[in-house]
C-alpha cells in the first residue's frame, strides 16, 4: 500500500495521499492500494474520518491509465472498470465513517469519480475539475448517473459532452463539490471539516451514515451498472479504440464517419 498510498493519522483522522507521479493515473495496483488504505482506516478504532487527497504538487489525479486499458482486450476492460466503479463505490457505501475529498489540482475523469465516491469534496480554489472522456472516444460512466441529480440536467450534458474543464469555484457554486477554498488554507479547513465529524459518536455516525446511504442510493446501483455496460460496449467499437490508440499516441484522433 505505501508504494502509492501514503497514510498517516492525526487527531482521529485518517489521511490518504495518493503518490504515483506524474498524475495519479489509476490502475489496478492503485486501486488495490486505495481499497486497503480505506479499509485499514475503517479497522482503525482511532480513526473516526478520511480524507483523501493527493501528495503529488498541483494534480489530483488524471483519471484512469489509458495506456493500460488501450493494451487491454474488452474483458480485461471490464474487470478494470467494475473495480473502479463498483468496488470503489460499494467500498465507501458500507465504510462507518465519514470520507472527505480534497482536491488540491486539476481532477479528471475517474478522478472525478474518486471525489464522488467520498461524502464531501473540498477543492483548491485556483483548480479545476473535468470530464473528458468524450475526447478520447469512452464516457464517464457513473456522472451520467450522478451529476444530472447534483445540478440541472441541460449543464450537466454540456459538462459530459463538452468535456470540458470547470474551475472549481464554479463547481462549488454549482453544488458539484462542498467548498472551493484558498489553496493555502486548504489541509487546514479539510483537516478542520475532519475533526468536526471525528468528535461526533462513532456509534451515531456508523448508523447515520448507512441510513443516509439507504435513503438516497434508490437505483443508483442499478443505472450505474448499465452505465458500465455501455462503456464497455463503446470499447468495442471502431471509435473508442481510436479514441484510446491516440491518447496513447499522442496524436488527434481519427474518428470514423457516421453510419
Amino acid at each position: 500500500m505505501q508504494q502509492w498510498i501514503e497514510y498517516e493519522t492525526a487527531d482521529g483522522v485518517a489521511i490518504l495521499r495518493m503518490n504515483k507521479a506524474p498524475v495519479n493515473a489509476l490502475d489496478h495496483p492503485m486501486l488495490d492500494a486505495l481499497h486497503a488504505a480505506l479499509r485499514q482506516a475503517d479497522d482503525d478504532p482511532a480513526v473516526r474520518a478520511i480524507l483523501l487527497t493527493s501528495a503529488l504538487d498541483r494534480i489530483f489525479c488524471g483519471g484512469m491509465d489509458l495506456k493500460m486499458v488501450a493494451r487491454g482486450d474488452v474483458m480485461a476492460f471490464r474487470r478494470f472498470v467494475h473495480k473502479l466503479y463498483i468496488e470503489t463505490m460499494d467500498l465507501q457505501y458500507r465504510l462507518r465513517k465519514p470520507t472527505i475529498a480534497v482536491v488540491n489540482g486539476p481532477s479528471r475523469g475517474a478522478g472525478m469519480t474518486l471525489s464522488i465516491t467520498c461524502d464531501m469534496i473540498l477543492a483548491a480554489d485556483d483548480t479545476d475539475l473535468g470530464y473528458p472522456e468524450v475526447d478520447v472516444g469512452v464516457i464517464p460512466a457513473i456522472h451520467y448517473v450522478h451529476l444530472p441529480r447534483q445540478i440541472s440536467r441541460h449543464k450537466a450534458f454540456e459538462l459530459l459532452f463538452g468535456g470540458q474543464p470547470i474551475p472549481a469555484t464554479e463547481a462549488a457554486a454549482l453544488g458539484i463539490i462542498n467548498h472551493a477554498v484558498p489553496r493555502a488554507e486548504l489541509m487546514e479547513r479539510a483537516m478542520a471539516m475532519g475533526r468536526l465529524l471525528a468528535a461526533k459518536s462513532p456509534t451515531i455516525m456508523a448508523l447515520g451514515r448507512a441510513s443516509f446511504m439507504r435513503a438516497n442510493d434508490l437505483d443508483y446501483r442499478r443505472n450505474v451498472e448499465n452505465q458500465i455496460e455501455t462503456l464497455c460496449n463503446i470499447f468495442q467499437t471502431a471509435d473508442g479504440r481510436e479514441g484510446l490508440r491516440a491518447f496513447a499516441e499522442k496524436r488527434p484522433p481519427r474518428w470514423s464517419a457516421p453510419a
